[in-house]
This record gives C-alpha cells, structure tokens and sequence, in this order.
C-alpha cells in the first residue's frame, strides 16, 4: 500500500500483504512516512468506512475523510433533525444523494424464491456443500463468516450459534462490524442438520472448522471461492437458475424473506448484524432474543418446508 499526497507524490509505503482486510495496512502504513510530518488528512474509499480505522488515526493527529462516511453522517443529522422536530418528518434528503463509483448497483442482487430455493438444494447432492447452502440461506451469514465457523461457535443446547471470525483467502481475520459478533439464534431444524455434519465429518473437535478441508488436513476450511466454482454454480444451473448465483445471492435472499414474512425492521437489523439500516431511522428499543428466534425460524420454514431434513 502507498499513501500520496495531493501532487501524487509518495507520502509513505508499506508492503505487508493487505489481506483479509486492505483498511487494516492504513495504520500501519501512515506511521511508515517518509516525509517530515504526517498528513492532516486521509482520504479514501469505502474500503476506509471503519469507526476503528478513525480512532487510530486520531491519535496520530490524522483525520478521516471518506466520501461514504460524509453522507452517512449528513442522513444521521437528519434522522436527528427529524426525531426533535426541527424539520418536518419525512423522507431522509440524504437517500437522494448518490456518490459516482460508490452509491450505484451495477446490477440488482439476484434473490431466490422458495421454489428456486428448494431446486438448487435438491441439485445439491454432496456434503458439506448442500449444509452450506442451507446454512446460509438460513441464517444470512456473509460467505467470510460461514466458512470461519468452528464448532465451538454453536451452543446445542441453548440453540444458538457466534459469529467471532471472518476468512478470506485463506487468511482468518475479524468480522466487519461489531455488530457482525452478535449471537444468532438457531432453529432445531437447523440445528439437527448442522449436527449430522458434524457426525459424518472427520473434524468433530470443538476447535475443528465447520467446513474443514480434507486436503489441508483440516488446518483451513475449504475455499468458498472454488465451493462456488465446483459446486454451487453447477448445481443452480443444473437447477435452472442461471449462472448469476454466488454466496451474496443467498445473503440477499434471507433479507429479502425476512421483509417478505413482515419481520420488525429492528429484528431484521439484528439478524442481518448491520451496524446501520439506512432506510429506517434507528430509533427501536434493542429486539429482544425471543423476536429474532422466531424471525429466524420463519425463514428456515421457507428453506426446509415441513422441517426437512436434508442431511
């Protein structure tokens, strides 16, 4: 990584690999200057959006400045204005605002329906890959969370499950947010399936990845990239749905069936783990476990019609 000034002259350089995560070589990287003074300022991307990031480098006198992070904190001041009165309540001004490069979808995410649901998992033939799919779809974990997941991370007995890690290329790091560690609830269905995995894998230790692979001896989880090449995409074609499939396919998918069942916008936060919900103001009571367990089975309800079992 390179920071540069505004001439395009080189501030300071850092050759760590940036892997998981890039914002986390900034750091290091601005204490690596090779000019008399650090800058005032940097500015980045929404690689950059990270409160975490912007309280470290305040303590080096440097500010933060990301186009992304400047409209979010406009929408919250708005959200304010609203919530106290001082202008109409009404549709946040800031939804209009679109930042070139940032704000616009290429394309609309792909969103399964139950009926398309149920064709790719009964294309899905092998373990663990038809486990995977289900999982995700049940619980909308992001593809770095799923196959971070070690068994120690599930409570059977209590029904429910810890989000406390990401991997990605190989490489384990945090999760996004804070709000990415919550506790997730977990269906007895889904629990059922999880746990005739766990049976059947030859990696049943508490420490042992979920998703071990066999060809690093269970030192690593398989590799969500070659899962999705070798086996997800081939089954949703072979399912009749196109070759528009990925890992994010199925995080929209649980969103999308959450808003569907009617579930509390709070509660849809919760699951999700977002640390904002950018079309509502935050301004709900926390949701109690007792919400987000009965969310959270709905959707499983959708997924495993009649509580099948797919293992």
């Amino acid at each position: 990584m390179a920071v540069a000034d505004r001439h395009g002259l080189p501030v300071s350089v850092c050759v760590e690999s940036a892997t998981p995560h890039e914002v986390k070589l900034a750091t290091s990287t601005l204490v690596q200057t090779i000019v008399p003074e650090a800058p005032e300022n940097l500015i980045g991307d929404t690689a950059y959006d990270s409160d975490k990031l912007d309280a470290e480098l305040r303590q080096y006198g440097i500010e933060l400045i990301a186009p992304h992070r400047i409209r979010n904190v406009m929408r919250v001041v708005f959200n304010c204005a609203m919530r106290w009165g001082i202008v109409d309540l009404g549709a946040n001004p800031l939804t209009l605002v679109r930042i070139k490069g940032i704000s616009r979808r290429l394309s609309e995410p792909r969103i399964l329906t139950a009926k398309e649901i149920h064709a790719l998992i009964a294309a899905l033939h092998t373990e663990p890959y038809r486990t995977m799919v289900v999982t995700a779809l049940c619980t909308g974990l992001r593809c770095s969370e799923l196959f971070a997941l070690k068994w120690l991370d599930f409570d059977w007995e209590g029904l429910a499950m810890l989000v406390r890690r990401a991997i990605v290329h190989g490489v384990v790091g945090e999760v996004k947010t804070t709000y990415s560690q919550s506790g997730l609830p977990l269906d007895p269905a889904l629990a059922e399936i999880l746990f005739s995995w766990k049976r059947a894998s030859q990696f049943q230790e508490e420490g042992d990845w979920v998703f071990a692979s066999p060809h690093k001896a269970g030192d690593l989880p398989l590799r969500s990239t070659a899962v999705l090449e070798d086996h997800v995409k081939p089954a949703a074609l072979s399912a009749g749905l196109g070759s528009g499939v990925g890992w994010h396919t199925f995080r929209h998918t649980y969103s999308s069936t959450l808003r569907q069942l009617g579930v509390d916008v709070k509660v849809q936060q919760e699951l999700l783990r977002h640390a904002d919900i950018r079309t509502t103001m935050n301004v709900y009571t926390q949701a109690v476990s007792e919400q987000k367990r009965a969310a959270h089975s709905r959707v499983v309800r959708v997924v495993l019609p009649c509580g099948e079992n797919v293992a």
